[in-house]
């Protein structure tokens, strides 16, 4: 059964482990959550997928389609709905209406979480790209941070134009991010915690999605093994 969870990012923290190790860590208050759709590749849909509904909201601030669709599952009205693949084998493992908590990750020791990374604005590209910008004497005028040369790609075809994907000004952040094979530290039933080594992507409050990690290195996937 893959483990999968919609859930809010509580802030940043320390911990100690058994050993003494002082551990920063990311809170994520994740789930519960709930089954509102399960797609098989054999249906309408065309791929096999498992549909996650999370946090209640009133039902004058959602719309009809949405309240019937979670109410077909047998769920009150949620506010975030996301899907995540699975194998048609684990299919069997799903139902619409199930509730699925952290109690999913006490065999898993490493996640992927995906969240919305904080907003930065429009930025020059010694902040966006790390340029060193111009040198700051020997004749450069008012232009230190400028990026320099963006053109001189001329041809007998088309004349000189920016390349694509040159690295320019321009909005920074606000854009999907997932960080892989995060550690989980420690798991907190009781309130819904998981606390995460390291900082995740999004401000505080901000909506994450936690996923048992795709791919791991040698070395971490060994104290998996060991785990599981």
């Amino acid at each position: 059964m893959a483990a999968a969870l919609i859930g809010r990012k509580i802030g940043m923290t320390r911990y100690y482990d058994d050993q003494g190790r002082n551990v920063p860590v990311t809170i994520v208050q994740a789930g519960p959550c709930y089954v509102s759709q399960v797609k098989s590749a054999s249906g309408p849909d065309g791929y096999s997928a498992v549909q996650i509904a999370f946090e209640d909201v009133k039902a004058r601030n959602t719309t009809i389609p949405l309240i019937g669709h979670d109410m077909k599952a047998g769920v009150s009205p949620k506010r975030f709905h996301r899907e995540f693949r699975v194998d048609e084998s684990e299919l069997e493992s799903y139902e619409p209406g199930q509730a699925l908590t952290v109690a999913a990750f006490e065999s898993i020791r490493f996640v992927d979480v995906t969240g919305t990374s904080k907003g930065k604005g429009f930025a020059g590209v010694m902040r966006r790209w790390k340029f060193k910008g111009l040198p700051a004497t020997h004749g450069t005028e008012r232009k230190h941070r400028s990026p320099g040369a963006i053109a001189g790609r001329s041809t007998d075809l088309g004349g000189g134009r920016p390349k694509k994907g040159i690295k320019m000004p321009g909005h920074m952040g606000q854009a999907r991010v997932t960080e892989r094979s995060m550690e989980i530290v420690a798991i907190d039933k009781d309130r819904n915690l998981l606390l995460i080594k390291g900082p995740i992507p999004g401000p505080n409050q901000g909506l994450v999605m936690i996923r048992e990690a795709k791919r791991l290195y040698k070395t971490k996937a060994a104290i998996a093994a060991q785990a599981s």
